[in-house]
């Protein structure tokens, strides 16, 4: 199968219908869930989904290296080459590597001008202008809508879809959306949250925000924990 083929048959078709057409470039989504559950995959499956269309991605992550990181991308994308058969396996990984930059911090060293220098510095040195910028590991418990308004500005000066990742847990207050903290409090300023929940022997994605809109529909997609891959549900 051609790589245009598989990502049009990705799972990802089914988050971007369920959102009206995607995040969009200048907006933040972010997914969040309790320890263990996926995020980093389900973000790297985001991520491998604009690779695969040739689109530049920055990957920034406050909680595992970069050999990790890299990891993650190489498993999930033999799981990708193998169920669906793609062609020129070799070839597409390259180019994929080629438009992906992957930075890891300590939590404590990370913060959003940090994020504004290395973009600028990719641009400036290096051609690299990403249109979508993954930080998984932020958190959000310490955050204010200044720093999401930082953000956002980044993303809007690059044209560019930002997607990120919570921890909350068990006992987190959730308000009238069913959105948890740490993430409740700064709903206003994100475009789409989106949630990860145990459900039988896979991981549900439901979906708490749709940019304004007031029509919030069920999304019939999971994680599959065994293969670290979005499926549709049945």
């Amino acid at each position: 199968m051609h790589r245009k083929e598989v990502n049009e048959r990705s799972p990802m078709r089914v988050l971007e219908h369920s959102i009206h057409g995607g995040l969009g470039r200048g907006n933040i989504g972010v997914v969040v869930a309790r320890p263990g559950l996926g995020k980093t995959a389900f973000l790297v499956g985001i991520a491998m989904d604009d690779l695969l269309r040739g689109r530049k991605v920055l990957h920034v992550s406050l909680e595992h290296s970069v050999e990790k990181v890299r990891d993650y991308y190489d498993d999930i994308y033999a799981e990708i080459a193998h169920k669906r058969e793609l062609e020129d396996v070799w070839k597409v990984r390259v180019e994929m590597e080629r438009n992906r930059r992957i930075n890891c911090y300590p939590p404590e060293r990370f913060s959003v001008d940090k994020l504004r220098e290395s973009v600028e510095f990719m641009k400036e040195h290096g051609e690299f202008e990403p249109v979508a910028i993954v930080i998984d590991g932020w958190d959000f418990g310490a955050k204010t809508t200044e720093d999401i308004q930082r953000i956002r500005s980044i993303a809007e000066e690059l044209k560019a879809e930002v997607w990120m990742s919570a921890t909350t847990h068990r006992e987190a207050k959730r308000n009238e959306r069913g959105v948890p903290e740490p993430v409740a409090h700064l709903e206003g300023e994100l475009d789409v949250i989106l949630s990860m929940a145990h459900d039988g022997s896979s991981v549900h994605v439901g979906l708490h925000k749709d940019h304004d809109s007031d029509d919030v529909t069920d999304m019939q997609l999971a994680l599959d924990p065994t293969t670290m891959l979005l499926v549709r549900k049945r």
